[in-house]
């Protein structure tokens, strides 16, 4: 699919169908993230593939958002393997994970699966819920999987404000 084609179609899907994404689909997800920039190539992220029942029902435990997919990506951090911006008010944990999961949710619809980037839940508790180490901050889950039968994007999906209201040449 054309690049243009995939960032206009991709939506946030809220209703998911049964189906579950194949491995090469996944793979491809996945592969997209792993290639995915981070600072100083530091690769601080680290992608759990949640698709078991317990740990689906983990995650409907602290998130209403799940919508029905077969498949999470929760992407996190290794929170002590960040690169320090100058001013040491910043680092790029929080940065380097976006990049990475946004690079899956477009890889997602060029494979021709639906995703939802849900934040809609306390990391720690989520933490908690799957026993990772201290040092990794969730950052994001990442639904994927089959938009269910009448789904589809948001009615104001295609409104956009005109790039004299988002962008300043300086």
């Amino acid at each position: 699919m054309d690049f243009t084609q995939v960032i206009r179609n991709r939506y946030s899907c809220k209703k998911y169908s049964d189906g579950v994404i194949t491995e090469e689909q996944l793979n491809a997800v996945l592969e997209a993230g792993r290639l995915a920039p981070t600072a100083k190539n530091l690769q601080e992220q680290h992608v759990y593939v949640i698709q078991s029942a317990e740990g689906l029902a983990k995650v409907d435990s602290v998130t209403p958002c799940r919508y029905g997919a077969t498949t999470v990506l929760m992407v996190a951090f290794d929170s002590k393997n960040v690169f320090t911006y100058p001013g040491g008010k910043r680092d790029s944990g929080v940065e380097d994970a976006s990049i990475v999961a946004t690079h899956m949710m477009l890889a997602a619809e060029n494979a021709g699966v639906q995703s939802c980037w849900l934040n809609f839940f306390d990391p720690q508790k989520i933490k908690e819920a799957f026993n990772l180490p201290e040092n990794e901050e969730v950052l994001m889950l990442l639904d994927l999987g089959f938009a269910a039968e009448g789904s589809g994007p948001l009615p104001n999906h295609t409104n956009r404000r005109d790039l004299a209201e988002t962008v300043t040449y300086c």
